[in-house]
C-alpha cells in the first residue's frame, strides 16, 4: 500500500530501505553472542529460538541483556537510517523490514526469533511516546500475570491503538506497526495453545526443551 504510492526514483530509495532494514534486521545477535561468549548455539538450547528470553535460559543473565540491546538496537538503527534517507516513510519502511528480517534471516535458513524486542526498538525509534507506552503494558501483564508471552501479545495487540492515542499515526506507522504486531501473532501460535491449555511456562521457570 505505502509502496504503490511511490513513484521511481522514490520507489527505487523505498526499496534500499527495505533492503537495508532487512539485512541489518537479519543480524542474529542471540546466536552470534551466545558463541562468543562460551554458551554454544542458542538452537540447540531451551526453545531454539535466538531472542534474548532463550539466551536467559543458559543461565547467562549478561548474554540475555546483550542480546536484548542488540535485537532493539538494530530495528531502532533501521529506523533512524531509514529516516534519514528518505524520512517517516522510509523509517516505517526500514524499520518493518528489520523486524521481517529478524524473524526470517535468509541465513539461518529464514528460522530467526519471534521479534518482541525488534518490535520495541521499532516503537521507540518510530515515536518513543509509544514505545513507552508499548513498554508499560508489557511491564504490568508481566507484573500481574508472569508469562512473558501473554505480555508480549498484549502490547503488540494494543499497539496500532496507542498510536493514535498519541496521535502519532500516518498509513506508513500504522501498516508497519500492524504487520508486526500480526507477525507477533503468528510467531507465538505455539504459546497461544500453552496459554490456552494452562501450560506456558511463567517469569522464572524453566521451559522445557522443545
Amino acid at each position: 500500500m505505502v509502496m504503490a504510492e511511490l513513484h521511481a526514483p522514490e520507489g527505487v530509495l523505498a526499496g534500499l530501505c527495505v533492503a537495508f532494514g532487512y539485512l541489518l534486521g537479519s543480524i542474529p545477535f542471540g546466536l552470534i553472542i551466545t558463541r562468543l561468549g562460551g554458551a554454544g548455539d542458542i538452537r540447540q538450547i531451551g526453545s531454539g529460538n535466538i531472542g534474548a528470553t532463550n539466551v536467559l535460559r543458559t543461565g547467562r543473565r549478561g548474554l540475555a541483556a546483550l542480546t536484548l540491546v542488540g535485537d532493539m538496537g538494530k530495528a531502532a538503527a533501521a529506523v533512524v537510517l531509514g529516516g534519514l534517507a528518505f524520512g517517516p516513510v522510509g523509517a516505517a519502511l526500514a524499520g518493518g523490514a528489520a523486524f521481517v528480517g529478524h524473524l526470517f534471516p535468509f541465513w539461518l535458513g529464514f528460522r530467526g526469533g519471534k521479534g518482541v524486542a525488534c518490535f520495541f526498538g521499532v516503537l521507540l525509534a518510530i515515536a518513543w511516546p509509544l514505545g513507552l507506552a508499548a513498554g508499560a503494558v508489557w511491564i504490568a501483564m508481566a507484573a500481574i500475570f508472569r508469562i512473558s508471552s501473554l505480555a508480549a501479545l498484549t502490547s503488540a495487540a494494543l499497539a496500532p491503538l496507542l498510536l493514535f492515542l498519541f496521535h502519532q499515526a500516518t498509513p506508513a506507522r500504522f501498516a508497519v506497526i500492524a504487520l508486526m504486531a500480526v507477525l507477533i501473532v503468528i510467531r507465538h501460535r505455539e504459546n497461544i495453545g500453552r496459554l490456552l491449555r494452562n501450560e506456558e511456562p511463567r517469569i522464572g521457570r524453566a521451559k522445557p526443551a522443545s
